[in-house]
């Protein structure tokens, strides 16, 4: 297949793909669609940036289009429900169904936390065509009634690792008993580890296996580099390196929420504009933060990992690692945000003495080295009293118990982390706090109290998903120095910041 045409799509599928400026196919699509259009369900391992989305959202398409007579969603149901683990991708993929589905007369919903759940409760009222949801606020609106799974037809389950690397393994698999056995699934992973083979097999009836690059490689045209560098030098050298005005758009990673935000005030003192998108900003702040970034408004997004499969914006021309990821599998979705739709792309690596361990877990995933990067120039070191503030700050970060006292994606002793029903710990539902008469202090907007289920309860305790650690490193290396440039000459005092 080379061309959208070969597929033998519905004319109006393929009307909106030529508005859009759609002719070839990635490798995904070109594996996938015909598969899925045949009515197989399908297993698809590809990397970030290639093309999954569309990859399950045509041959759906298609086949609802192709039925004679045109079938109704039930109220209060759904026909086709697609799973995503982060409000923006959710978001992203309910547009993507809008487009390529333009010309045809089904109805697309989104729903996610964050947000009223009454408006959401009335848009299923009449039933809709496709359902797009994450996990949390999916659950909330069955517990509520004011959604069946009982009509589900399709089900897609988009960036699967992801899923569970957020502890939504057991609302998953409370999801799955809800669903009609005859159905078509179709799962959707950029990895493929042992448990999620086993998640796999429990949605999938004898399913076609499509994967289109090594499992956990990074993008094959993002240029990647690591700087050595001591925490308290992070800010003055990415300060430096954002003044390049060659960097047109760049997103920088960081660990944690509060580094996140730390990062932009640092930016701003140094005149650099930028924004922060993470767990803690409300759903309007993220969207916001998002939109200008797109529209090229914002150059500089500061995001934490919520944000590394979430976020597809074209001209993403340099993605900064700020912190290592302590999961090494986070780094190839972090660097997948550039090089996307065949551009090229640099990831920058910040890495100091005690990342240097999360650097090899990173090279060993990916089965490459990361080449080392010299000091810019311009570069003007901080002086001592601001690198000791900045270690402070990020020691009182590291110091931040995570959920459980666990590293992301490994909870201890091999056991999942505690759930109730079929919800993350971290997502329990938390009574309403109540006012001096005894009511309840807040409603929702149709005067039912408000509910803080996985997605919508209060930003001060949303997480980045249970593996997310603001804890202390796992492993430290005091025993290698810090490197300097490429030249290996030393950095002068920034080998040891003052903590």
């Amino acid at each position: 297949m080379t061309q959208f045409v070969d597929f033998g799509l519905a004319a109006p599928i393929l009307k909106a793909l030529a508005e859009t400026g759609y002719v070839t196919p990635t490798p995904i699509q070109a594996q996938a669609v015909p598969q899925a259009m045949a009515g197989r369900d399908l297993c698809g391992i590809a990397q970030t940036g290639t093309g999954k989305t569309a990859a399950f959202a045509l041959p759906i398409l298609h086949r609802l289009a192709s039925e004679t007579p045109q079938r109704r969603a039930p109220r209060r149901g759904c026909r086709v429900l697609v799973l995503s683990p982060t409000r923006e991708l959710a978001s992203q993929i309910a547009e993507s169904f809008g487009d390529y589905g333009k010309f045809l007369p089904f109805s697309t919903t989104v729903v996610f936390g964050g947000v009223t759940i009454g408006r959401q409760e009335r848009a299923l009222a009449n039933g809709v065509d496709i359902l797009v949801a994450t996990p949390g606020r999916l659950l909330d609106l069955i517990d509520r009634r004011s959604l069946s799974l009982d009509a589900v037809e399709y089900l897609v389950l988009d960036e699967a690792d992801q899923m569970l690397d957020l502890g939504f393994i057991h609302a998953l698999k409370r999801i799955v008993t809800l669903l009609p056995k005859a159905r078509q699934s179709l799962f959707f992973s950029a990895t493929m580890p042992r448990n999620i083979a086993t998640l796999a097999a429990q949605y999938l009836r004898d399913p076609v296996q499509v994967a289109v690059t090594p499992v956990a490689t990074t993008a094959e045209r993002v240029e990647q580099r690591v700087v050595h560098v001591p925490t308290g030098a992070k800010q003055a050298l990415l300060a430096t390196i954002l003044r390049d005005a060659s960097i047109d758009r760049v997103l920088v990673f960081t660990r944690t929420k509060h580094g996140a935000d730390r990062v932009v005030r640092g930016l701003e003192k140094a005149g650099i504009g930028s924004a922060a998108i993470h767990g803690n900003k409300s759903q309007p702040q993220r969207e916001r933060a998002l939109a200008a970034f797109r529209a090229g408004i914002c150059r500089v997004l500061v995001a934490t990992d919520i944000a590394a499969r979430g976020i597809d914006v074209e001209g993403v021309s340099h993605v900064v690692n700020f912190d290592l990821p302590n999961v090494p599998e986070a780094y190839v979705h972090r660097i997948g945000r550039t090089a996307r739709a065949g551009a090229d792309g640099l990831a920058i690596s910040f890495c100091n003495d005690e990342e240097r361990a999360y650097l090899r877990d990173i090279e060993r995933l990916t089965r490459q080295k990361v080449p080392e990067m010299a000091i810019p120039e311009g570069f003007v070191p901080p002086s001592r009293q601001e690198a000791a503030v900045a270690e402070a700050e990020a020691e009182r970060d590291r110091r931040q118990p995570g959920p459980r006292g666990q590293r992301p994606g490994r909870p201890q002793g091999g056991r999942p982390p505690q759930t109730q029903g079929g919800r993350p710990a971290e997502a329990r539902p938390r009574p309403a706090r109540q006012g001096q008469d005894g009511r309840p202090a807040r409603a929702n907007q149709d005067g039912r109290p408000a509910r803080q289920g996985q997605d919508a309860r209060p930003a001060h305790h949303r997480a980045e998903g249970p593996n997310h650690r603001q804890g202390q490193p796992q492993r430290r290396d005091h025993a290698r120095p810090a490197q300097g440039g490429q030249d290996g000459r030393s950095i002068g005092w920034l080998d040891r910041a003052p903590r």
